[in-house]
């Protein structure tokens, strides 16, 4: 007697032979069990596993950089983001007026830092060119609250 199940069978009695479809055969020994259950494993479909969702990212951020006016848009958002961040660390430490020269020191070696790396590569990626852009900003904003200073 053979019966078509995907994951539970019921066996009947000791010995008898199970067809689980195009999974195989089962065949149930202990006849004191009433469920054997039986796991299968799906191959097919999207990625489930976070292993294989990390590996598919830099894929999915490649296709989705290369259009020219996505390019163009994350790269102006770099540039106000390092505009930003030099505003607010000015702020920050300038009205405070503790440990602004280590600030300025830290802040002129991550430029400093930012230039070599960007510079010294033969090939310019895309990340690479928005740490160029953050930068720009960034020496952009200190330069422009420079001035504010200043009058």
């Amino acid at each position: 007697m053979a019966q078509t199940l995907n994951l539970v069978s019921c066996p009947s009695s000791s010995g008898t032979r199970i067809s689980l479809g195009k999974y195989g055969t089962f065949v149930s020994r202990s006849p004191s069990r009433l469920f054997s259950i039986r796991a299968v494993q799906d191959n097919e479909g999207p990625p489930r596993r976070l292993v294989d969702i990390i590996r598919i990212v830099p894929e999915i951020s490649r296709n989705y950089f290369r259009s020219t006016p996505r390019r163009a848009l994350f790269g102006g958002i770099s540039l106000l983001g390092g505009f930003y961040v030099a505003q607010t660390i000015s702020l920050s430490f300038g009205a405070l007026g503790v440990n602004d020269v280590i600030a300025a020191v830290v802040c002129v070696l991550l430029t400093e830092y930012a230039t070599r790396l960007y510079y010294s590569r033969p090939k310019v990626t895309f990340p690479l060119a928005l740490l160029n852009n953050f930068k720009m900003g960034f020496t952009y904003g200190l330069f422009i609250d420079a001035f504010k200073l200043a009058s």
